[in-house]
């Protein structure tokens, strides 16, 4: 298979030339194409970073329960009844307004979702898959056939969840950061 490499300067050979065969001055293209460049530099470069903290509840003196996050690294032990935050956390490293952000995670296997635990410090809409991903909504709902034989919607389960979405409803400016953090509960 030949590969083919051509150089910055013959793009701008090709370009100058081009302005002449249909007759536009060459200078208005080569601005324009310099303009193209430039603004294919300048993009949007969101980095994102995925951690994991275990929950620990102490009581203070006082009787009272206070709630500590641990970083989990490498191969941590964890147990069942465990309740595990993963924090999704970003930068717009790039030079222009990153849009229509949607950032989705899997509820890990051999866990469970804690209801009402998604969070994220940007406005937007939080929503739930319970069938791998396929379809996400906001209240999730199963199907349930009661004891008369009659079927209802019920709320899901928190068994039944598998993926949380956000959709950041605003652009993600320039040197903005982001977070999204939800919980698990292993099983």
């Amino acid at each position: 298979m030949k590969r083919w490499s051509i150089s910055l300067g013959a793009v701008a050979l090709i370009a100058a030339t081009l302005p002449f065969l249909n007759g536009t001055p060459v200078m208005a293209s080569l601005q324009q194409a310099g303009a193209a460049i430039a603004e294919r530099l300048q993009r949007p470069e969101v980095k994102l970073n995925l951690a994991v903290e275990k929950q620990t509840v102490m009581v203070n003196e006082q009787g009272q329960k206070q709630v500590k996050w641990n970083a989990l690294q490498g191969k941590a032990l964890v147990e069942p009844g465990n309740v595990l935050r993963y924090s999704l956390t970003g930068k717009n490293a790039g030079d222009l307004p990153a849009q229509g952000i949607e950032l989705t995670q899997p509820i890990p296997k051999g866990t469970k979702f804690v209801l009402n635990s998604a969070t994220t410090n940007s406005a937007g809409q939080i929503t739930y898959s319970i069938d791998n991903g396929k379809t996400f909504v906001e209240a999730p709902t199963v199907t349930v056939t009661l004891a008369d034989g009659k079927t209802v919607e019920r709320p899901a389960p928190a068994e039944a969840y598998t993926h949380v979405r956000w959709n950041l409803a605003k652009d993600l400016n320039p040197q903005a950061a982001l977070m999204a953090a939800y919980q698990v509960e292993v099983r």
